[in-house]
């Protein structure tokens, strides 16, 4: 009997230690990057783990982290609605529970030298600036992510053929500034705070910038959304809106504390300035959305991005976005 009581205290105790760490589940994010703020807000201030929701977060470098969920291995990742829309146009079609940013965070620098030589000029239009990027190679986070896509369509608008007229070589973000300065790279496409970082420390220049209007038409985007696997939220409902109220309480903490906001991601990019990264931040609040709820136009604009930038072909175009996503848990 007194064995079969400390077997029962040892059962008790495992279903204790359980029921205290609450339910689990994991976030892949495909880069470091200011984009995935609300990420790093809603872990660093416990927002899911007030719910009694343990989330381990892992890094999964590109179009890894959004097939990583579609295999089964990470249940959710925070990617663009133009990449997920790529993926439900050949077949894996996932779920959209929250969208964090309605603005393209996408920028594109050149090297300063390579620019000079051949007479950019920052003022010009698009169409003109991106003439400089002919015959240069730029690096981006992953073959056929997002960023690339922007390449393409960046290069397209000056009239240059993305297959021939330029160069891509994946790179980590992290990274692509100091590829700058030892020029392994003529120039890079990313988000902040990398793209800020390289144009003021002089070893750059920005020939496009979404952030600061260029390519208006792809507003409103529906730039970070939250994807699972539609079964996952079907069987586990509790774990989808418990991710996405994280989400929602992290969004208006960045709304309404950039300053806190600054301080909480300061220590995942320490090699920049207190200067860049409150920026950076500044811009990512514009683009914050609160509550964050994707929206079918988000949708819409970020297919016609896949189409303009050829990394969709027109008949391949879903044209309903009805089963994708859904406005149920952003609250």
């Amino acid at each position: 009997m007194m064995r079969a009581a400390s077997g029962m205290l040892a059962l008790v105790a495992v279903f204790a230690a359980t029921a205290a760490r609450g339910e689990e589940t994991s976030l892949a994010l495909p880069a470091t990057s200011l984009t995935f703020t609300a990420a790093y807000v809603a872990t660093d201030k416990g927002f899911w783990k007030d719910q009694g929701l343990e989330v381990k977060q892992v890094l999964i470098q590109g179009v890894g982290a959004p097939n990583a969920v579609i295999a089964g291995s990470v249940d959710f990742t925070v990617t663009t609605a133009s990449t997920f829309g790529r993926a439900a146009a050949r077949g894996q079609r996932m779920l959209v529970i929250a969208n964090l940013l309605d603005k393209p965070m996408m920028e594109l620098v050149l090297r300063k030298d390579v620019a000079d030589g051949k007479h950019f000029d920052p003022k010009a239009p698009l169409a003109q600036r991106a003439k400089a990027l002919k015959g240069a190679t730029i690096g981006v986070d992953g073959i056929y992510t997002n960023l690339h896509a922007y390449t393409q369509l960046v290069a397209i608008r000056a009239g240059l053929d993305p297959e021939t007229d330029i160069r891509v070589t994946p790179i980590q973000a992290p990274n692509m500034p100091a590829a700058i300065k030892t020029k392994t790279i003529d120039g890079f496409a990313s988000s902040l705070p990398w793209t800020i970082d390289a144009v003021q420390s002089g070893e750059a220049v920005m020939v496009a910038s979404s952030p600061r209007g260029d390519l208006p038409e792809l507003l409103p985007f529906n730039y970070a959304v939250v994807m699972t696997r539609p079964s996952l939220c079907a069987e586990q409902r509790a774990i989808c809106e418990k991710m996405a109220h994280g989400f929602a309480l992290a969004n208006q903490f960045i709304k309404d504390h950039p300053e806190e906001t600054v301080a909480l991601v300061k220590s995942r990019f320490s090699t920049m300035s207190d200067a860049i990264v409150a920026a950076s931040i500044e811009t990512i609040r514009s683009a914050t959305s609160a509550p964050p709820v994707p929206t079918l136009k988000g949708f819409e604009d970020s297919e016609q991005f896949n189409v303009n930038a050829r990394v969709l072909k027109p008949e391949e175009a879903l044209g309903s976005f009805d089963g994708l996503y859904t406005t149920a848990f952003a609250k």
